[in-house]
């Protein structure tokens, strides 16, 4: 009988208040003046409650307008019906400017263009739904780029960028995205569009680039300041605006108002004092922007101090020798591999040129300049790549102490004067201990802007309290050193209230009627800015449950509780990135799709919302998060690329339990999820059952009944699995027959347990053969039958049936007879991943689950710790194929890496996910995202490669996946290896009984 309806996680039997919903009448308005969609349902409305802050806010719902005309006839709808707008790009700001009640314009689905480029010129206009990182594609090939650089680059828009005033780490050089803006076409509340030009530009200009004006849409005459009004209020208070801003390169707080005074270079300048402004004043619906040179040659200068103090004090003197990026990070946020020169905090110091030995000689002045404990100069791509990856991942890599706890923004970006900023930090540290909290403060030091993630208690009333002081005593203290409140990623409702400290209060007035000109109605992102909400409100914590949830899983990274495990997601949007090159695999079906509920941030924002219970109040049950989870091809890529380390794949089978749990499942988890157990008994009939699955009628109903998708091929079984040819092969059981025709028990130093997973043992017994031949002979042990019934339970994981899995997997336990420490040797990917990390998640309290995870290796891993003076055979051929996404995530593949040089296998496996990933692609429904993974970076590699390349993939899946969509056939490395001895005569010593018997019979 199906379980009756329970209240969301953690809470109590009566649910909370719903959120308040849209009117009838303006859905209905809404959709009859714009042509984009429009969603006001649940899931909709819970993906956009937060961006990467703090802070929560639920929205009416969200829209997507096609083009500058749908912007404008929304914000006149919006105006006549009194709905507050929230422009919203990548959705990454800091400061909880991307969260609102009202409407949600989401300006990155079709607003996405670069409508023209002039090289010449050196400029673009695009349109604000436009990458960062797309945007730099396209100039790219003239050798110029988009100079501002946020770490988000591969995911922020432009139209966001513009909102915050975005900076970057090239900063120094080249400014901010003011500093680099020449053209403006906004639209106000209400419809009317303005066009800004830098200077004040011409008195009338009419029409858009790309764009036909019509109804609300019609661009009308500017004024050099904006809306009517705005010239007499600056000549009406000139002295204010000439003596209250502070003068320092990252003034980022408030609006630029001293921009439009009239001896700013140039004239006035309304684009500058529109950007930063955070979508309080107008919507972005097209920009002219500056293009700069790109250096063709880069360097990097690394330079190691004693502390981060000691790199700050450093920084400003380095700023004469011109360099792109003066970067600073202490230690408390760079792993110990990092291999960066001795040192406790680092200055990341950039050069360019014309040559790569231009740009080396500006780094290597900078190293002889700097008064550095060390230094070095570093010159390789892939090398400056990885140290800035570091400095990249730092907006998430902070939100975890090296403890293991939470850390937050919140006082994420001040910015005081370069020469301040060493003084400043000394002074920040002091006030950090006397509130006890830790932090670790990097950041744009050659510009005297620090960010850093703080170890707020933002769940209890005493710590939102003390997170309170801290911020107020913080900000007279930035205000005391001469800086800005913000220094790259605005005020929004972190910094907001606090601005009467910086600038007074005649001046905030002032940025209150500057508002109120452009926004006479109050309906674009209230509370950010000016009068603000309190910066304790709206806290996205405040609505979790109080106590933990009851969960499967144990969460050992997240004190064993499901909510904080949530919390992870900061909201960074590392997941959102499109690129498709180098070895990441995070997120595969957001960049099949390209929607935010099919990305891990997206993920996590619902399940968030299921604990909140306000907007998804269905709990386990909900079917939004069944959905947005469906497409998650569970390929832990989060887990490793994930900043944080958000682990999508087990928040999925925690899900699946609880919301499948005493109901019937689809079919497929029943079919997939029981794999191992539906193998094991087809085994014996594995010849007929080949035979029927080739009826093509026969084939279709199974799988339709199974739940697999229609343009799967059923796979061939084995007709003689692994076991039982090793056990042929030796005589049966562990008993060795000796030369002298005796018996004799190997001691454990003379074997090799080699793990029967379930796609080796009856899919591909080959990879098993092939790797029985080149451990025994690497290294001189004896490969041991396994046990029989063991299994990792990954099957049953994917598809939620944890009870399942833990009775599998202590049934293992039970089964396994490994010695402690005893190494065990996995071929498939994705079952040694299971044993390393689903197994001791799921058996917390088994200590046996600890010693089995810790003894897992890979092939590779085994052949470099047991056989370190084994010398492969070379085969010196190209190679192209897959890494297994779960061995990227959790096994690491360097030794493989290692192995393939060793073999002369030259060339770069593909990255990403293969799309199969298990029993995902064979899922109904999901053929279509699974190709389009594939088609990322997998198959064209493959039908790239050049004629002789051995097609390598350890994981069944791949090879799966490879045959079906590329009809080519790969390999896992044992098998490659497995043939090259053979073909150079290196057979092993003794091949035992069995020999003939495989050959005649190869399954």
């Amino acid at each position: 009988m199906a379980e009756q309806h329970r209240p969301p996680p953690g809470r109590s039997a009566l649910p909370p208040a719903p959120a308040p919903s849209a009117s009838p009448a303006f859905v209905t308005a809404l959709r009859s003046a714009v042509r984009g969609a429009s969603d006001f349902g649940a899931g909709a409305r819970a993906l956009r409650t937060m961006d990467a802050s703090n802070y929560r806010r639920v929205p009416l719902g969200v829209c997507a307008p096609r083009d500058a005309d749908d912007v404008a006839a929304a914000l006149a709808v919006c105006r006549e019906h009194g709905v507050p707008v929230v422009p919203r790009g990548g959705g990454t700001s800091i400061a909880g400017q991307a969260t609102g009640t009202g409407l949600v314009l989401d300006l990155t689905r079709h607003l996405r263009a670069v409508l023209d480029l002039d090289p010449a010129a050196r400029t673009a206009v695009v349109q604000p739904g436009v990458v960062l990182d797309d945007l730099r594609a396209a100039a790219a090939p003239h050798g110029l780029t988009f100079g501002p650089d946020p770490s988000t680059h591969s995911r922020c828009t432009i139209g966001g960028m513009i909102g915050n005033n975005s900076c970057g780490a090239h900063s120094v050089a080249w400014g901010t995205t003011a500093d680099n803006m020449r053209k403006l076409t906004v639209v106000r509340y209400g419809g009317e569009a303005l066009r800004l030009e830098q200077g004040g530009g011409p008195e009338g200009v009419r029409g858009a680039h790309g764009t036909t004006a019509r109804g609300p849409g019609d661009v009308s005459v500017t004024t050099a300041h904006g809306p009517a009004g705005v010239r007499e209020l600056i000549a009406s208070h000139l002295a204010l605006l000439r003596t209250g801003f502070p003068d320092l390169p990252r003034r980022i707080s408030g609006y630029a108002l001293d921009a439009l005074l009239p001896e700013h270079p140039g004239g006035p300048d309304p684009v500058r004092a529109f950007c930063g402004s955070e979508g309080t004043l107008g919507v972005v619906t097209e920009a002219t922007v500056r293009l700069v040179e790109a250096p063709p040659a880069r360097a990097l200068a690394v330079l190691g101090y004693a502390d981060e103090t000691a790199a700050a004090d450093a920084a400003p003197g380095l700023l004469p020798y011109g360099p792109l990026t003066v970067e600073g990070m202490a230690a408390d946020l760079v792993p110990e591999a990092a291999g960066l020169p001795r040192g406790a905090a680092w200055l990341f110091v950039e050069t360019g040129g014309a040559t790569p030995a231009e740009a080396e000689a500006g780094a290597e002045r900078v190293l002889r300049a700097a008064d550095a404990v060390d230094g070095a100069v570093v010159t390789d791509p892939a090398r400056r790549r990885a140290l800035w990856r570091i400095r990249e991942d730092a907006a998430g890599t902070a939100t975890r102490m090296p403890d293991g706890g939470e850390a937050w923004p919140g006082w994420e970006d001040c910015a005081v004067p370069p020469a301040r900023l060493g003084a400043y930090l000394r002074d920040f540290r002091a006030l950090l201990a006397a509130h006890g909290l830790r932090g670790a403060p990097y950041g744009h030091f050659g510009d005297g802007c620090v960010h850093v993630r703080i170890d707020f208690d933002l769940v209890t009333d005493a710590g939102v309290a003390r997170f309170r002081r801290f911020s107020e005593e913080t900000a007279a203290l930035v205000v005391a050193h001469g800086g800005s409140l913000s220094g790259e990623h605005g005020d929004g409702q972190a910094r907001a209230e606090l601005l009467p400290r910086m600038y007074g209060d005649e001046l905030v007035a002032l940025f209150g009627r500057f508002k109120d000109l452009w926004d006479p109605d109050g309906g674009l992102n209230p509370g950010m800015l000016v009068r603000p909400a309190r910066l304790d409100e709206n806290l996205r914590f405040a609505v979790l449950p109080k106590r933990p949830v009851d969960v499967e899983f144990g969460y050992p990274r997240d004190g064993g509780d499901f909510a904080g495990a949530v919390r992870r997601c900061v909201g960074v949007a590392a997941c959102r990135t499109t690129e498709t090159g180098g070895a990441g695999v995070m997120c595969p079906s957001f960049r099949a799709t390209g929607e935010e509920a099919h990305s891990t941030r997206g993920r996590a924002r619902l399940l968030h919302e299921m604990l909140a219970g306000e907007v998804v109040t269905d709990g386990w049950r909900s079917t939004e998060v069944r959905d947005a989870l469906d497409l998650c091809l569970s390929c832990k890529g989060c887990r490793s690329d994930c900043p944080v380390g958000v682990d999508m794949a087990t928040y999925k089978a925690e899900f699946l339990y609880h919301h499948y749990r005493g109901r019937l499942r689809p079919a497929a988890h029943y079919a997939m999820g029981g794999l191992p157990l539906w193998l094991r008994l087809a085994a014996p009939f594995a010849r007929p059952l080949n035979a029927l699955a080739r009826v093509g009628p026969l084939a279709a109903l199974v799988k339709r009944l199974a739940g697999i998708a229609p343009e799967r091929t059923l796979p061939v079984l084995a007709t003689r699995t692994y076991s039982r040819w090793l056990r042929a092969r030796r005589g049966g059981g562990t008993h060795i027959l000796s030369s002298g025709g005796g018996t004799h028990v190997l001691s454990s130093s003379r074997v090799v347990h080699l793990w029967a997973d379930t796609f080796t043992e009856h899919l591909s017994p080959q990879v098993g053969r092939a790797a029985v031949r080149v451990l025994e002979e690497a290294t001189g042990r004896t490969v041991l039958p396994p046990a029989p019934g063991l299994c990792c339970g990954l099957t049953y994981v994917s598809t939620g049936r944890l009870d399942a899995a833990r009775r599998v997997m202590r049934r293992t336990l039970d089964r396994l007879d490994l010695s402690p420490g005893q190494p065990l040797v996995v071929l498939e990917p994705s079952c040694a991943a299971a044993l390393r990390t689903d197994l001791p998640e799921l058996l917390p309290d088994d200590p046996r689950a600890a010693g089995l995870a810790a003894s897992v290796r890979t092939f590779a891993q085994y052949l470099e710790e047991y056989a370190p003076d084994w010398t492969p055979p070379r085969l010196d051929r190209p190679v192209a194929g897959q890494t297994h996404c779960h061995q990227h995530a959790v096994l690491g593949d360097a030794a493989e890496r290692r192995l393939r040089e060793r073999l002369g296998l030259t060339g770069e496996l593909s990255g990403g996910c293969c799309g199969l990933a298990g029993n995902f692609g064979f899922e109904k429904g999901h053929w279509e995202v699974s190709v389009a993974c594939a088609e990322e970076g997998l198959l064209p590699a493959v039908r790239e490669a050049e004629p002789g390349t051995e097609l390598l993939a350890d994981g069944f899946s791949c090879r799966t996946q490879l045959d079906r969509l590329a009809g080519r056939r790969a390999r896992h490395l044992a098998e490659v290896v497995a043939e090259a001895m053979e073909a150079g005569g290196r057979r092993p010593g003794a091949d035992g009984p069995g020999r003939a018997e495989e050959e005649a019979d190869p399954g």
